[in-house]
C-alpha cells in the first residue's frame, strides 16, 4: 500500500488499523505499535523504523512505547491519530506537523461513521476574566 498525505489514504489507514486489531486478536498477539508496524510493513519494520515512529508519537505530553497495548481505534482514537500521523510522516520523509490533520480527522469520521467526530486540532476559546 502506498502511503500518501491525503484523505483517501487516511480512510484506508483507519480501516486497516481496525482490521489489524482484529487480526492480531485472532492470533492472540498484543495490539501495539510494534505489532501493527510489523504486520503492515513486514521486513521494512526494522527496529530503527519502529523507534522513529514511536519517538514521534506523543499523546497528552506522554511518550508512547512500542509495546504499550492500544485501545480499539473506534473508541479511543487519540493514540491512533498520532500513530497514523507519525507513520505517514516517517514514510514520506515529512515532519509530523506537515501531515494534513483536517483530512486525517475527516477520514476518521468516514471510517467510523457512528463514532463521535474527531476534531482535536480545534482551537479552544479563551475564557475572559472580569
Amino acid at each position: 500500500m502506498e502511503i500518501e498525505n491525503n484523505q483517501e489514504c487516511f480512510v484506508q489507514l483507519w480501516l486497516r488499523l481496525e482490521r489489524t486489531r482484529r487480526m492480531l486478536g485472532m492470533q492472540y498477539k498484543r495490539f501495539c505499535i510494534r505489532n501493527v508496524l510489523k504486520a503492515w510493513f513486514g521486513v521494512q519494520a526494522t527496529d530503527d523504523f519502529i523507534w522513529e515512529v514511536c519517538h514521534n508519537v506523543v499523546v497528552n505530553d506522554e511518550q508512547v512505547c512500542g509495546n504499550d497495548i492500544l485501545p480499539p481505534p473506534s473508541l479511543y482514537p487519540r493514540k491512533h491519530r498520532e500513530l497514523l500521523r507519525c507513520i505517514v510522516a516517517v514514510k514520506n520523509g515529512l515532519s509530523p506537523r506537515r501531515v494534513d490533520l483536517k483530512a486525517l480527522d475527516a477520514a476518521y469520521s468516514i471510517a467510523f461513521p457512528h463514532s463521535t467526530a474527531l476534531n482535536i486540532s480545534k482551537k479552544k476559546k479563551s475564557v475572559k476574566s472580569v
